[in-house]
Parts: C-alpha cells; sequence; structure tokens
C-alpha cells in the first residue's frame, strides 16, 4: 500500500523539477508552458491523495475542474504562440519581450 507521504514527496519532487525548468530555461517558450503544467499536474496529484486519504470525492471533483480549465489554457497558450511564430519568425523569450506594434 502506498502511503500519502509518498504522493506528497512525488508531488513536491515534480512541482520542484518544473520551478527548476522554468529558472533554467527562460528562452524557450513551449518549454515553459510545459514547466507551468506540470507544477499544475504536481497541485492535482496532491488534491487526489489528499481526497483519497480524507475519503472525500470533493478534491477528485476539483481536479476534473481544473484539467478542463488547463486544456483550454494549454490551447490559447498553444494558439497564440502559433501566432507570434507566424508573425516574428521565433519563440524565444528574449525577443518576444518587445511589444511595439
Amino acid at each position: 500500500m502506498i502511503a500519502l507521504s509518498d504522493f506528497l514527496i512525488l508531488g513536491g519532487l515534480l512541482f520542484s523539477i518544473a520551478v527548476a525548468g522554468i529558472f533554467l530555461n527562460r528562452k524557450n517558450v513551449i518549454i515553459l508552458l510545459m514547466c507551468i503544467e506540470l507544477m499544475l499536474l504536481a497541485v492535482n496529484m496532491n488534491f487526489v491523495a489528499f481526497s483519497h486519504f480524507l475519503q472525500d470525492t470533493a478534491g477528485q471533483i476539483y481536479v476534473f475542474f481544473i484539467l478542463t480549465v488547463a486544456a483550454a489554457e494549454a490551447a490559447i497558450g498553444l494558439a497564440i504562440l502559433v501566432v507570434l511564430f507566424r508573425s516574428r519568425q521565433t519563440i524565444n523569450v528574449q525577443d518576444l519581450d518587445t511589444l511595439k506594434g
């Protein structure tokens, strides 16, 4: 049987890897979005672990809503990246920091 602490350690490890990915890679927007999604999935895993441990389904229901919002956020983020790449021919964050018209 897997204990609650195992899930929390794994969630904390995934969250830490995502934070490290954001700080280490500040050039590629796609990798930044993937790190943000990894953070969100680590938090969702903790929600499910606590929900199972407390025998309450509310945490699992929250996770379903969070995942639907995350899917919409990822689709919109990728659509914005496609438009930026078509107009600027790059997805480098340092090249996209100016928002001049």
